[in-house]
Parts: structure tokens; sequence; C-alpha cells
């Protein structure tokens, strides 16, 4: 009796974690024949739990949305209560859970009922939050994106670039990334032939989601974060700079900067940055802490200029 409750823990665990499952798929994860699927199965249903069934040779299970939720996990209330919760959390409210959150949201939206998911929605939409400095994400966008990412769907969307252009991209979404108070999107552009990391408050997805995709490798071993920390430091932003640091760049590398920093000689070093507000890349520089010269782009150095003067009166005039 052991063995089969953890063995129907194990398979409602795998159609949680993924859209299909054909039965040999479970056998072998399982390590039992397809009968003894077919069998638990039928115990999931008969606890409530709603898998679907689809006959013939391209069929398989999947875990879906019934009339009430499965028992044993959330009543109405407390379901409502986590799906809010954790679509703030996916907001970037509490640092740290952030990309845990959206996975757990896509989870429970995946067999949340008609009726509860419409009292989320109204929550969410009639609830005010206090914005921060950065643009905003809706949690919707946030688990269509891991759906589909999940279960290797292409994915189509409206994408508005830098200078407000919007451009549709049909991409084979990789995984999602929170840095800094920000989702990030990395995927394959099928049009552009080439891996691309997108900001998550720009994107508009379409619907329905395209056609199933085999995953590639990503480029940097398959670090996602080292990727996305390349990419996302100047690529993304509408301006971008580069610095020249009076200091080693092994003492500059050693700074909670999360930038590129390329050594000139042992006393100098190249700084890196993108930014959308030009001015709070003035400011900004100067927080590093060391004697500078902005070598580009132009913009930056009158924006430093200006702010030298303001510094200056201030002091004298005192």
């Amino acid at each position: 009796m052991l063995e089969t409750s953890a063995r129907l823990l194990k398979l409602l665990s795998l159609l949680q974690a993924h859209r299909d499952w054909s039965g040999p798929e479970l056998s072998n994860r399982l390590g039992v024949s397809t009968r003894t699927i077919r069998n638990d199965i039928e115990r999931l249903r008969s606890l409530g739990y709603p898998v679907h069934a689809t006959p013939g040779a391209a069929g398989g299970y999947r875990l879906g949305a019934g009339a009430a939720l499965p028992p044993l996990l959330l009543d109405d209330e407390e379901a409502v209560a986590v799906a809010v919760g954790l679509g703030r959390a996916a907001g970037g409210g509490v640092e740290g859970i952030e990309e845990t959150s959206v996975r757990a949201l896509a989870k429970l939206e995946q067999v949340l009922p008609s009726r509860l998911r419409r009292r989320v929605n109204a929550l969410n939409t009639y609830t005010v939050q206090i914005p921060g400095n950065t643009p905003s994400v809706a949690p919707e966008v946030l688990t269509t994106i891991a759906n589909a990412a999940r279960d290797h769907e292409r994915l189509r969307f409206d994408y508005t670039g830098h200078e407000g252009e919007v451009t549709v991209r049909d991409v084979e979404p990789h995984r999602l990334v929170h840095r800094r108070s920000r989702w990030y999107l990395v995927g394959y552009d099928t049009e552009r032939r080439g891996w691309r990391t997108f900001r998550v408050d720009r994107v508009r997805p379409r619907t329905p989601s395209g056609p199933r995709f085999t995953p590639r490798e990503l480029p940097e071993g398959g670090d996602v974060a080292t990727y996305v920390e390349k990419g996302v430091s100047t690529a993304m932003w509408r301006y971008r700079a580069t610095v020249l640091l009076h200091a080693p760049a092994e003492r500059m590398r050693s700074l909670p900067l999360g930038l590129e920093i390329e050594a000139v000689d042992d006393a100098t070093c190249l700084l890196k940055l993108g930014g959308d507000d030009i001015n709070g890349m003035a400011v900004w520089i100067g927080f590093v802490g060391v004697d500078f010269e902005v070598l580009d782009p132009p913009e930056l150095a009158e924006h430093v200029l200006a702010l030298s003067e303001r510094y200056r009166r201030a002091v004298s005039r005192r």
C-alpha cells in the first residue's frame, strides 16, 4: 500500500510538471507497466484529480481543470489567496522567490476552476499596488511564458523596442530570469535565427501558442544566468556606455556591480553599462567611488558635466 501511495504522488507530480504524457513515457519514468499506469490514473480520478486521456498512438494523459479543486490541496478561499499572493510575489515583492512563485502559479492555474479564476482576475484588476521604479509585469503574462517554455511550444508576441517600435516575434522560449527587479525571457528567435533576451514588461503574448519544438542548446554552456548577465548589461537598454575607470580590474570585479569589466592595464579598466535614463546613469557612475572618464556616448559625458557643475554650485553657495 505504501509503494502504491508513493507511486501515486510521483505520478501526480509528473502530471503537474508537464502538460502531456504518453502511457509509455509514464511507464518508463515510474518503472511499471502501462496497465499499472492506467490503474493509477483511475485511482487519481477517484480521488478527484481531473486526469484527461486521449486515445490513439499520439494520445496520452493530461491533468486538467475540473469542476472543483482536487482534494488534499486547497479549498476555494485558500486557492484564491495563494494565487493572488503568488502573483504579487512574482512581481518582485520578496527578493529571491520570484521565479519559484511563477512556477507555482503556473501549476495552480492549470487546475484552477473557472469560477475561482474569475475571482483571482477580479482581485488583481481592482486591487491597486503602488508601483516601484521598474515596470510591472502582469502575472498572466509570466504564466503564459512559463507554460510555453515548460511544454516546448513556440510563443508569438508583440515586442516593443527601445524607440517604441513594435515588432512581432516568433520565439522558442527557454527560461524566465528575474534580475534586479526585472523579468527577462531567454529564447531562440526563429525568424532572426539566433538566441535573444527580451524584457518581459515589453512582451504582449498572442494566442494561441505556436507548434511544439525540440529544445536547443543554450550558449555559455547552458548557463542561462551568465548569458542574461552579459546580454542585459548593455544590449537591452536605450543607452549604452563605455567608461574608463582609474582602478584595477580585479578591484572592480570584487564590487557587486554585476557589469562587464575589461582590464586595460594594471591601473585602469573599462566598464560597459546600459540604461534607459541617461541622467540616472550619470548619477550611478559616481557611486562606483573611483575616478573615471566617459568614452562614449557624448550625451552621457554632457550629463556628467552638468551634474558636476550642479554639485560645484551647491558647495560654492554655502
